[in-house]
C-alpha cells in the first residue's frame, strides 16, 4: 500500500477539473523496485533511499511510457518543486532547483534520464508553495488548504519504517560496540540503525554517542562521538550525468548528501572511463556520510549529477 490518501485526492482533482482520471496498477513494479530494495538494502547495512528509486523506475519511466503508448500524449507534467531547461551548447536538458528552495525536490530527481527529461515538465518549479496554494484556491480545489505530509509513503501503511522493516526482516540481535571493539550493549538488528543516529542506542554514557559504521560481517553496529562521525570523502556508483556530459577529469562543485543538508564544496573525480563511479573529496570533512543516500551536485541551481554513497573506508 502507497498513497492511497493521494490516490483519492487525485480521483477527486480530476472530477473537480472535469479531466479524465486514470489508475494504473503498480504494485508489481513497486514490490521489486522499492519493498525489494529497501529489504535488501537495511539488511546488507546500507540506509537506501526510496524516493530517486522510485521516481526513476515507478513513477517517471513508467508513467512516461503509458501515456505515449497508451493516450498518445508525448509529456508528462507532475507536481514536484524543480526546473528543466534546455542547453543548446551541451545538447542536454538541465536540470535546476525550484525558485522555492525550501521546497526544491531536485535532490530526489537525479537519477531521472535524458529522454524522460525531454518529455517531462514541472509546472510548479518556478512558483513558491504559497503561490501554488493561491492558485489551487482560485480554482475551488479541495486540497489548496491541505497539509503537507512529512512522512514517505511506506511510513502511511506502516506506521514508522521500524515497523515496516519488522514486518519483513526477522530480529538479529547482535552487539553496540565501541571504535576498539569493547562491547557497550545490544542491538535488536542492523537493519535498525543508520550512520549518524543518536537518538535510540539504549547506552549510558558521559557523553553523546553517534552511529559510525554498521559492520555485517560481525552483526555489530560500531558508535563513537561526534567528531569521529566526520569524513572527508565518499565514493559514489550508479552515477548519472544530467546537466553535462560525463568528464574526463575532476570537477569542483557543491555536494549534497541527504535532503535536509546543505551543499558543500568538494572535487569530484571520475574513476572510469564513462565517470559511472567517482570520489568525492570534501573541502571540510562532512558529517555523517550515509552509504546507501545520494550525494547529488550542483553548480549553483543546476543539479550536474548525482549517485549513491557507498559504504566508507574505514579510518
Amino acid at each position: 500500500q502507497c498513497c492511497s490518501e493521494g490516490m483519492v485526492d487525485a480521483a477527486q482533482l480530476c472530477e473537480e477539473l472535469e479531466i479524465p482520471h486514470h489508475v494504473v496498477d503498480s504494485r508489481e513494479v513497486f514490490q521489486a523496485e522499492i519493498v525489494d530494495y529497501l529489504v535488501q538494502g537495511y539488511s546488507s547495512g546500507i540506509t537506501p533511499l526510496p524516493c530517486s528509486q522510485c521516481n526513476r523506475a515507478v513513477k517517471f519511466r513508467p508513467m512516461l511510457d503509458y501515456a505515449q503508448t497508451e493516450l498518445g500524449i508525448d509529456t508528462i507534467a507532475t507536481g514536484h518543486y524543480a526546473r528543466i531547461q534546455y542547453d543548446e551548447r551541451s545538447d542536454r536538458y538541465q536540470l535546476l532547483r525550484a525558485v522555492d528552495n525550501r521546497k526544491d525536490q531536485s535532490y530526489f530527481l537525479y537519477d531521472l534520464t535524458q529522454d524522460v527529461l525531454a518529455h517531462t515538465q514541472f509546472p510548479l518549479g518556478n512558483q513558491t508553495k504559497d503561490e501554488t496554494r493561491r492558485v489551487a484556491s482560485q480554482f475551488n480545489l479541495h486540497t489548496a488548504d491541505k497539509p503537507e505530509s512529512q512522512d514517505l509513503c511506506l511510513i502511511e501503511a506502516h506506521g514508522s519504517m521500524k515497523e515496516f522493516l519488522e514486518k519483513h526482516l526477522a530480529p538479529k540481535p547482535g552487539n553496540i560496540v565501541d571504535q576498539e571493539g569493547a562491547v557497550l550493549g545490544q542491538h535488536t538488528g542492523i537493519h535498525n540503525y543508520t550512520i549518524g543516529q543518536r537518538k535510540g542506542l539504549g547506552i549510558a554514557a558521559p557523553h553523546p554517542l553517534y552511529v559510525l559504521d554498521i559492520d555485517v560481517g560481525r552483526n555489530q553496529v560500531v558508535v563513537g562521538d561526534r567528531q569521529s562521525a566526520f569524513y572527508p570523502t565518499c565514493t559514489a556508483h550508479r552515477v548519472n550525468w544530467v546537466s553535462m556530459n560525463p568528464p574526463a577529469s575532476p570537477i569542483q562543485a557543491d555536494v549534497q548528501i541527504r535532503y535536509r543538508s546543505p551543499a558543500a564544496p568538494a572535487t569530484i573525480i571520475p574513476l572510469d572511463a564513462e565517470a559511472n563511479r567517482v570520489n568525492i573529496q570534501f573541502d571540510d570533512p562532512q558529517f555523517s556520510i550515509t552509504p546507501g543516500q545520494a550525494a547529488v551536485w550542483y553548480r549553483n541551481d543546476v543539479l550536474l549529477g548525482g549517485g549513491l554513497i557507498e559504504p566508507l573506508e574505514k579510518n
